[in-house]
Parts: structure tokens; C-alpha cells; sequence
């Protein structure tokens, strides 16, 4: 599997993954750098999930269809740029494609702060809080709306109708973001990205960077058509609680100053993956026969 991605000359860290900086300080960009990584088995992407996907899609297009005409309107008279954003992400197997999105931010903002917020999350394992929660300035008016409600990623109804994504499945990364990943956390690329997913529904924001890789983990070994549903049915759910926890007043002083500690069956699963030559799913599996029956 080769990533390609901004990467400084140096000796790679335990796990395979090299430090990334995008700029060497005074805004010029380090050479382009190519890193190869072993290839994992890839999974077949069950048949039923592209039939479950165009049926979903074509029952709800009065709904999404106007909505994504009112929201382009509304993306092209609040701020002059392009309505769509487009960014190349990681999909099925370790393979780019480029992601649609309404752009939320201004045309001139920077975005080499949200690279290094993110690799920060991955690297002190906290809640996974978004950067915009307590004010950014290089957001686009209603830009804070369409992230809070996930209608930003709307466009990417598109990416699932070329094959590229699917409705349910892992949070698409960046290829830098992919660069960093532990050899264990590479497997989440043997399904299809999604729109929405098992991260997306339980928790989100709420959770740390490797627990979000459990989760994508334990979708991958649990796929089916009852679990996608279940899914995409919570999804709704789940962004209208985002709306209202948006319109609260945040209270970033408290937030940061606490200490999160994940779950122990959740931190168990990360542990071991990180030591065990065996595969993360087989770990999972292991870990769920064992753990106390409710």
C-alpha cells in the first residue's frame, strides 16, 4: 500500500509511522515523500451494500435533492467562493479519491491548524472534540451549521453513487492522517468509507482517537444489512442532538482540563493490538467472548 503525503527526512517511529510537519516553519512546503506500507487483506464488499445504498438513496431524493439545492444557494450568497470543497481522502484498500463537501470555510482560511489539531488528538488520546466548537474565525457564515449538523458532507451522496463510499462505514482520513496510523489501525481501510458509521452514532466528539478505531474495527467484523440500518435509522438521531449541543454555550476551560479515560474493554482492545501479532479483529473478537455477559 503506498501513501504519499508531505513528509520530512528523519527515522520512522515505533509503529511504522513517521512525524509529519506540512511547512518548515515559514510556510514552504518539505519534499514530497512516498512511504510503502504492507499491504493488509483487503475485504469484499458484500454485494447487498451497493443495492442497499442506491435504494436508500433513491427513496429519499425528495428529500436530499432540495435540500442540497436550498443549501448551494445558501453556501453562494453568504460567502463568494466555490460552493463545493474537494479533498483527497483514503478509501477502500488504501486508494485516493477525492471527497465532496459544501466548503465551510472561508476561501483564504489556512488549514494546516486542523492537521496539527487532529495529530494532537491522536497523540494524547482525548475526546475527539472539533476544532470549530468554540469559535473559528476561518469559518464561512453558516459554516458552524453544516459541520454541527453533518449537512456539509451531504455532497458526498455523489461519492457513494461512483463507488468511492458507501452510506455506512469508517470516517474517510486524509492520506497525512493515514501516514501516522499504527500498523493495527490500517485495517479500518478494508471497508468502504462512509457517510455516516457505528464511530458516528456512538459517541463521535465524545470519544478518543483510538476508540473511534475500535469502533470502525467492530463494524468491519459485524457488517451486515440489520446493522447498517440500525445505523443509518440512529444517524437522524444523532444530528438532531449535535443541533441542539451546538446552540449550548461551551465551556472550553472546563472541558480541557478534564481527564478522559476510555472505556477498559475499548482500552484492553487498543493495548493488546499494539503488542499482539495477531490480527486486531481476532483481538476484538476475543476481547467481546470474555468480557462480563449484561
Amino acid at each position: 500500500m503506498r501513501i504519499e503525503g508531505q513528509l520530512p527526512h528523519g527515522r520512522a517511529t515505533k509503529g511504522g509511522s513517521m512525524p509529519y510537519n506540512s511547512s518548515n516553519g515559514n510556510g514552504a512546503k518539505a519534499r514530497r515523500s512516498t512511504i510503502d506500507f504492507q499491504d493488509a487483506p483487503v475485504q469484499k464488499v458484500p454485494g447487498w451494500k451497493a443495492a442497499l445504498d442506491i435504494t436508500c438513496i433513491l427513496l429519499a431524493l425528495p428529500i436530499w435533492l432540495p435540500l442540497m439545492i436550498l443549501l448551494m444557494l445558501v453556501t453562494r450568497l453568504a460567502s463568494p467562493g466555490p460552493i463545493f470543497y474537494r479533498q483527497k481522502r483514503v478509501g477502500l484498500g488504501g486508494r485516493h479519491f477525492l471527497i465532496w463537501k459544501f466548503r465551510t470555510m472561508k476561501v483564504s482560511a489556512e488549514t494546516q491548524t486542523h492537521e496539527h489539531y487532529l495529530q494532537e488528538l491522536m497523540r494524547v488520546d482525548r475526546p475527539m472534540t472539533k476544532l470549530d466548537t468554540y469559535g473559528d474565525p476561518r469559518l464561512a457564515p453558516f459554516g458552524r451549521f453544516l459541520r454541527a449538523s453533518g449537512l456539509d458532507e451531504l455532497p458526498q451522496i455523489f461519492n457513494v453513487l461512483c463507488g468511492e463510499m458507501s452510506l455506512v462505514g469508517p470516517r474517510p482520513c486524509t492520506p497525512n492522517e493515514f501516514a501516522h496510523y499504527e500498523p493495527w489501525q490500517r485495517e479500518r481501510v478494508n471497508a468502504l468509507p462512509g457517510l455516516t458509521g457505528y464511530w458516528q452514532v456512538n459517541g463521535k466528539n465524545k470519544t478518543t482517537f483510538n476508540e473511534m478505531i475500535v469502533m470502525d474495527l467492530f463494524y468491519l467484523k459485524n457488517l451486515s444489512i440489520l446493522l447498517d440500518l440500525k445505523i443509518i435509522f440512529k444517524t437522524c438521531t444523532v444530528i438532531a442532538g449535535q443541533l441542539v449541543e451546538s446552540k449550548l454555550p461551551a465551556q472550553p476551560n472546563r472541558q480541557n482540563s478534564t481527564l478522559y479515560a476510555p472505556a477498559p474493554i475499548l482500552q484492553s482492545f487498543v493495548d493488546s493490538a499494539r503488542t499482539s501479532p495477531r490480527s486486531p479483529t481476532t483481538i476484538l473478537q476475543g476481547l467481546a467472548e470474555s468480557a462480563p455477559k449484561s
